[in-house]
């Protein structure tokens, strides 16, 4: 049976419709601050902790909880009679239920990161008493019910209402909520620090998500899946937060490809659109129109193209809709949609749509995961970016105007293609691409040979690579690579270089007169 509750929140929804029924049942409310104002101006008796503990609050209200009235009325065993020996020896009474959210951290952080807050501002928002007070109720599950989420409030009252009292598995469901809750928000406080402190590897990590959904299974049915957003920070604009705005709800796999596809779409400052089949890019074109880019970026590898996943880096307008309507897609992904462009898309209603919000920051010195047996791997974001200015001539022929453009956007597809990694690129457009290969000239035969397919099936006389530029993601260890970019007539190559024999590659460039660039930077995804 409940008959005492403690009633502290910084998030205040439900919180009175919840302590109107505590009310209702008889139940004695002990409160805090402004959550026993908005309590008292709902017409609530409220008793404050400070009349319970005969101890103010102090410290401009740093001190409040932190009482052994209030947590040996939590803690207390209701099945041990020494606990209840001691409660009553020191005239203290049970507290059966404990309501608290911590004070707003994260939004805190984000003000400060926006310039609308100071350091001391988030300092004060390091919740100390409230986390306390949850662990102890927490502890406690066996006699005590504790509630943190404002949407586990209404599973409390249908209980109360039917059962009188909360079932132990509710309890225990409920106490799991609130240790992760804390974890969670210590998770921030300690990323924050961290980085603070400059310290982007720490000798330990802590990390948190928040659940958005669960999925039907992961990569393959046999296996369970779910999707989390960040918890340790703001995620930012990505597919984590991004809205679906029709379609069936998205799979693993949808999910997998739609990051792959949307981070390489953001790399582009000119309109963009990238197509993803199976996490690598199948087509990318930049145009002046989305639509023009879609139909170049299609035109790539079609066969690939079919039930892929388009990302576009600018709004997705009814020009680019109707274009995208001709095509089985999976996913569709902009950072906004025109009400236009979502009406013709609504009729394929089998396509997911997404709207982010916004693009991901393509520079941001991020970090990525990679489990290993026993822990896991982690690194920065491969967010290292070349221009013209650090590009280094090593052929006798510079690469000229309409080549040097082309051999930043085909470099810059080649980052997110799977080792070893071969990309062809014409007029902004992808022409041939070889991904994932463990040979590196076998990569640079499947970008040919696909591109030359695709030519032939439409209908065009002159090989599409004829004319291209070819990014390599890591050096040619042999010259037998671009062997095969010369025999498909590209005109210029970018690569990291650091071969032991790019004498003899740079001598065969020369030979055939193509232009060489070495970035210095490799680009491996594993």
């Amino acid at each position: 049976m409940i008959e005492r509750a403690l009633i502290s929140v910084s998030d205040k929804s439900g919180i009175v419709d919840l302590a109107t029924v505590l009310a209702q049942k008889g139940v004695e409310i002990l409160s805090t601050g402004g959550t026993a104002i908005a309590l008292r101006e709902a017409g609530l008796d409220v008793v404050e902790v400070s009349e319970t503990t005969g101890f103010p609050e102090i410290l401009g209200g740093r001190v409040k909880t932190l009482h052994p009235t209030i947590h040996a009325g939590i803690l207390a065993r209701r099945d041990c009679r020494d606990d209840h020996e001691a409660l009553k020896q020191h005239s203290i009474n049970p507290i059966d239920l404990v309501v608290v959210n911590l004070y707003p951290f994260r939004e805190t952080l984000a003000g400060l990161r926006s310039g609308n807050r100071i350091m001391t501002d988030c300092i004060e928002m390091i919740d100390i008493g409230g986390p306390t007070l949850l662990r102890a109720a927490a502890k406690n599950y066996q006699h005590v019910t504790v509630l943190v989420e404002p949407g586990d409030y209404s599973t409390v009252i249908k209980n109360l209402n039917t059962n009188q009292e909360v079932p132990l598995a509710e309890r225990c469901r409920l106490a799991a909520v609130a240790f992760a809750h804390v974890a969670a928000y210590d998770a921030a406080i300690s990323s924050w620090l961290t980085r603070e402190n400059g310290d982007t590897k720490p000798p330990r990590l802590s990390l948190s998500g928040r659940r958005v959904k669960a999925l039907r299974y992961g990569e393959n049915p046999h296996q369970q899946a779910a999707l989390y957003a960040w918890d340790t920070g703001s995620p930012g604009p990505g597919i984590a937060t991004s809205r679906c705005l029709q379609g069936r709800e998205l799979s693993y796999n949808n999910i997998h490809d739609a990051h792959a596809c949307l981070t390489l779409a953001a790399e582009f400052s000119e309109p963009a659109c990238v197509i993803v089949k199976h996490a690598n890019p199948c087509g990318v074109a930049c145009r002046e129109s989305l639509a023009e880019a879609f139909q170049q970026a299609r035109s790539c590898d079609p066969v690939s193209a079919f039930g892929g996943v388009i990302a576009f880096n600018r709004c997705l307008d009814s020009a680019a809709a109707e274009a995208v309507s001709s095509m089985f897609a999976e996913v569709v992904i902009a950072p906004e949609i025109t009400s236009q462009a979502q009406e013709i898309l609504a009729k394929k209603p089998d396509i997911r749509l997404l709207e982010t919000d916004g693009l991901p920051d393509a520079s941001a010195n991020d970090f990525m995961i990679k489990m290993v047996s026993g822990g896991f791997l982690l690194q920065d974001t491969d967010d290292g970016a070349i221009g013209p200015d650090d590009l280094s001539v090593v052929t006798q022929r510079a690469p000229n105007a309409a080549e040097q453009v082309d051999l930043l956007v085909a470099w810059k597809v080649c980052k997110h293609v799977s080792s070893n990694a071969i990309v062809y690129v014409k007029n902004q457009t992808t022409v041939g691409i070889g991904a994932g290969q463990m040979s590196r000239v076998d990569s640079a035969r499947i970008a040919a040979d696909k591109a030359q397919r695709a030519g032939q099936e439409a209908g065009e006389t002159t090989a599409r690579t004829q004319g291209s530029v070819l990014a390599s993601d890591a050096f040619f260890p042999f010259a037998d690579g671009l062997e095969v970019a010369i025999e498909a007539g590209a005109t210029a190559v970018i690569q990291p270089g650091g071969s032991k024999r790019d004498s003899e590659v740079i001598a065969l460039a020369n030979e055939a007169g193509l232009a060489m660039v070495f970035t210095g930077m490799r680009h491996f995804r594993h």
